[in-house]
């Protein structure tokens, strides 16, 4: 059973990273044949049936946090923020530079990453440009930004990792949330050190009583003086979101369908305009959904079987028993250059599995694994895998090579799942 889950496995990756069919098609096919070589026969459908009904809350999570955060975007909320840190800047290129670092930090909390990429990218790079900044740096401060933002609940990361462990958000989400700022801090002083950097280059651009209200910029800068409609109204609501989905006050997944319910009926009264605003973010919606449902045929069967459990065992007799006790730091550490290596679905859904069991082996929570996961490949690993495919909105835009990316950031950006495990350490997230 041990070999059958491992060639299961290594099929599937093969057939996601060699991209010879889509994830859908490996995730809802593979597992069948492996099945059915195994004998398993009719018990196939009771696994699929159970594997879904387990991603079930997942895929409403996702897919109605989804069109929450699309229409947030649509109607303004993260305007009037990112005017204000534009002309506070003041042509100083540190200025700017924090405030992208900033920006990103917020805006990322729609939880796309594609998304994120083309608002700040595109409210920012005009004025890059007009000061002779580098946009290179634009590229990897938002880079930075976004991975670290990346593991928030409604993100693809911790979607994927509560699938693969069958984990509520809060289980995994809510002790490494100390983590995940201390990763924010890390980012706005690294972009306070770019920011220097650039200062040093180029200088101060304008003086004090210059404006950027000219050309191009102008251009990034025409949101109205006055707060966009129903602004406070937004406001609100999704801190109260955000405030009830860490407390758990109802089940998140009813929470996200409420809150968008809400946002709907208050922002767009009219029906014709409901069912505008829901198509218009209706295909990424779908895209990410049908992937959540077809990965719990995968993970239902490879559990179903005990596939999962016969690779573990066989993993933990070729692990000394001085590292298993300390998996959780190397998974951690170990993580960020993976997702160089093995797209988000291949990670999480591929490999984390069999990595949680085997933890269970040596008395590790398979949770604290997940988390262990999360603070290497879900946050630093995401800008800069090759593998992820949004990746190539954020150098598309800024221009630039992805390997100069991964040359300027990568430093920083394990410096960011270090300076998260550390925290993690300290604040019992993960065991030391």
């Amino acid at each position: 059973m041990a070999i059958l889950g491992f060639l299961m496995i290594g099929t599937f990756l093969y057939l996601v990273m060699s991209k010879r069919v889509s994830v859908l098609i490996a995730f809802a096919l593979v597992p069948i044949i492996f099945a059915l070589i195994g004998g398993f026969g009719l018990e196939i459908g009771k696994m699929m049936l159970d594997g879904i009904a387990k991603v079930t809350p997942t895929g409403i999570m996702i897919g109605f946090s989804i069109l929450y955060f699309g229409l947030m975007i649509d109607k303004g909320l993260f305007d009037p923020m990112i005017t204000r840190l534009i002309r506070f800047a003041k042509g100083d290129p540190l200025k700017i530079v924090m405030a992208t670092a900033i920006i990103t930090l917020v805006v990322a909390l729609d939880g796309d990453g594609s998304a994120t990429f083309m608002i700040t990218v595109t409210a920012l790079l005009p004025i890059y440009k007009r000061l002779g900044m580098s946009s290179l740096t634009l590229a990897g401060v938002v880079a930075l930004g976004a991975g670290v933002m990346n593991i928030i609940p409604w993100g693809g990361p911790l979607a994927r990792a509560m699938v693969s462990l069958g984990a509520e958000s809060s289980e995994l989400f809510n002790p490494i949330i100390p983590a995940m700022l201390a990763g924010a801090v890390w980012v706005v002083f690294v972009s306070y050190i770019f920011g220097k950097k650039e200062r040093k280059r180029i200088g101060i651009i304008l003086n004090k009583g210059d404006s950027l209200e000219s050309g191009e910029i102008a251009a990034t800068l025409e949101m109205s003086s006055s707060l966009p409609k129903l602004y406070w109204f937004n406001l609100i609501l999704t801190i109260s979101l955000i405030f009830a989905l860490i407390t758990e006050i109802i089940p998140v997944p009813v929470l996200f369908i409420v809150a968008f319910a809400i946002a709907l009926l208050v922002n767009f009264p009219d029906v014709k305009k409901q069912q505008e605003q829901i198509a218009s973010h209706a295909q990424s919606m779908v895209m990410v959904c049908t992937t959540i449902f077809a990965a719990g045929i995968f993970t239902g069967i490879l559990s179903g079987t005990k596939m999962i459990d016969a690779m573990a065992v066989s993993m933990v007799s070729a692990i000394p028993d001085w590292l298993g006790s300390h998996l959780p730091i190397l998974v951690a550490v170990v993580s960020m250059p993976l997702s160089l290596i093995f797209s988000p679905d291949a990670f999480y859904y591929g490999l984390l599995p069999v990595l949680s069991e085997a933890g269970a082996a040596f008395g590790v929570d398979p949770i604290e694994i997940g988390r262990a996961a999360l603070l290497g490949n879900g946050t630093t690993g995401f800008p800069l895998s090759p593998l992820n495919p949004s990746v190539f909105v954020l150098i598309g835009l800024c221009k630039v090579d992805l390997g100069d990316l991964q040359k300027k950031i990568f430093f920083w950006a394990f410096g960011s799942t270090i300076v998260m495990t550390i925290v993690a350490l300290l604040t019992g997230a993960i065991p030391l």
